[in-house]
């Protein structure tokens, strides 16, 4: 229910993680790593949900994805080395025995069977993730049954704008489950408050802000505006910016500003390293000139901004450990409402069966910052 001018309407929500079993969103991809961080012949260790996850690259170019752990004895698959032999292929092979697994997952070799021995290594295979690679990301389907996983049924999104060479990019671990750093990031009232510096803005200088949002592919957006004027930062940009904000689930938030002819599009991708852990990555495209002359100054900004969101998830902590019950009101938490619709909607369409229906419904919301 939208609130008018002269009632905020309290209401009591579940907590994040508990509706669902650890919380996550699945049958669903997620950001893992950039493009250039995964070299031709390299064995990347990421963990993504709690799993194990090696990103591989061929000699020819090509991504994989493997759960990181040999089948044989557990040692991690990405400690070991890409190889090449005759009739096998690329394999992967295990640091420990020598196992060779192909960037399928299917073993292609045992060295220790000897002639006679009736093992076909065939019959064992390692978790193969589908892995998709665009825009200079890395993308893992994370199914909600990963002993049998469902095949995808749709792309990772594309992100208007993230053409090139990427700009700007930062990335850092926050200690909070991926529901409370998503909440936080489309908290649009904190910033006054967690994000004081001379040149974004100050406590002192609050504004009435009143936006228009409507549904979009599995979230919502923020429609093209003026940025508020409180809002330093976008001054150095010069012209008249315009600014346009959208979510998706299960965690991208990208704001796509426009200066003139000129633009910048601000990515930022969640990714649930544990339920107790979440990576944050901070991802910019832009052909305006301020990321020549200004590139270092952006740098410490975006570092400023994540240090202090991870500080204050630190200490949001605290309260978290004695298991409160959160209020969310009208209308400076919609988004996070909307969050939790969406994502609910989400996991009871994939359990049905069914197409995924959009609860967010076109409507102005209003907040004082």
């Amino acid at each position: 229910m939208k609130s008018d001018a002269s009632q905020v309407v309290p209401s009591v929500v579940p907590k994040p993680s508990t509706a669902f079993g650890k919380g996550y969103v699945t049958d669903a991809w997620y950001f893992v790593a950039l493009s250039r961080q995964v070299g031709a012949a390299s064995l990347k260790r990421y963990e993504v949900m709690g799993e194990p996850v090696l990103l591989g690259r061929t000699r020819a170019g090509e991504v994989y994805a493997l759960r990181d752990v040999c089948p044989h004895r557990a040692a991690p698959l990405s400690a070991g080395r890409l190889v090449e032999r005759d009739g096998e292929g690329e394999t992967v092979e295990c640091p420990y025995h020598g196992w060779r697994f192909r960037t399928d997952g299917v073993c292609a070799a045992i060295p220790s069977l000897c002639d006679g021995q009736n093992v076909d290594p065939q019959r064992f295979k390692v978790r193969n993730y589908p892995v998709r690679e665009s825009q200079g990301l890395i993308f893992v389907w994370m199914a909600a049954d990963p002993r049998h996983p469902s095949e995808p049924d749709h792309e990772p999104p594309v992100f208007p704008g993230a053409d090139g060479d990427i700009r700007l990019f930062e990335w850092m671990d926050f200690e909070s489950h991926i529901d409370h750093a998503s909440i936080g990031l489309m908290d649009p009232a904190h910033g006054p408050y967690v994000h004081r510096q001379w040149w974004w803005r100050s406590a002192k200088s609050m504004h009435e802000k009143a936006k228009a949002f409507a549904p979009s592919p599995f979230g919502w957006t923020m429609m093209r505006h003026k940025p508020s004027s409180n809002s330093r930062l976008y001054k150095i940009l010069g012209g008249t910016p315009e600014t346009e904000i959208s979510f998706r689930l299960p965690g991208y938030r990208w704001e796509h500003i426009q200066v003139g002819s000129r633009y910048v599009l601000a990515l930022t991708l969640l990714t649930p390293i544990t339920d107790k852990r979440t990576r944050v990555t901070q991802v910019f495209w832009s052909d305006h000139w301020i990321f020549g002359l200004m590139k270092p100054f952006l740098r410490a900004g975006v570092v400023a901004f994540l240090q202090q969101d991870g500080g204050m998830v630190n200490l949001q902590n605290e309260g978290l450990k004695y298991d409160p019950t959160f209020i969310w009101i009208d209308d400076a938490d919609q988004q996070a409402k909307w969050y939790q619709q969406t994502k609910k909607e989400w996991l009871l369409s994939r359990a049905e069966g069914r197409a995924f229906v959009n609860p967010v419904k076109e409507t102005v919301l209003r907040w004082r910052s």
